[in-house]
């Protein structure tokens, strides 16, 4: 699966904030600096995906020395893969398209290409986990119900 270090820090990032508003009795702004701190990320790369966030209208901003950030919606409210989404990350299990390798790679532009045989299983598995993460939201991360199997419960 694509899914770069973007995509993960943004979901990190806003778990993070919505698990500080959470606890909060007054929930207020959350400034970057404490978000990178409990995370280890750069504050400054932070500062980049919040701005995408906000302009997806996922975060809302306050400038200034006391400014910061806070949620746009309530946690419940906000799928994870409308975070992905917001940073320009595709979810994508394949590189078989038109310049991108893999399968296609010798596609020329107005032409299909030669599919692999296994095009069809990684563009499912895209699928599914994009549905997954439609379906998983802030609150649920924070409440620990993301569907995720115990560790050991898989069986053969």
């Amino acid at each position: 699966m694509e899914l770069s270090t973007k995509g993960r820090y943004a979901v990190m990032a806003m778990v993070d904030l919505a698990a500080t508003q959470t606890r909060e009795t007054a929930p207020g702004l959350v400034c970057l600096a404490d978000i990178a701190h409990r995370q280890q990320l750069s504050q400054s790369y932070l500062e980049q995906l919040f701005g995408k966030l906000r302009r997806a209208g996922l975060v809302t901003a306050v400038r200034g020395p006391h400014g910061g950030y806070r949620l746009a919606r309530p946690a419940a409210e906000i799928a994870i893969a409308a975070i992905v989404a917001a940073v320009d990350e595709p979810i994508k299990a394949t590189r078989c398209e038109l310049g991108g390798g893999g399968c296609m790679a010798g596609a020329v532009p107005g032409s299909c290409g030669e599919r692999c045989q296994t095009h069809d299983l990684w563009v499912a598995l895209g699928q599914r986990i994009e549905a997954f993460l439609r379906g998983v939201t802030l609150a649920d991360v924070i409440g620990g119900r993301t569907g995720a199997v115990p560790e050991g419960a898989v069986s053969a």
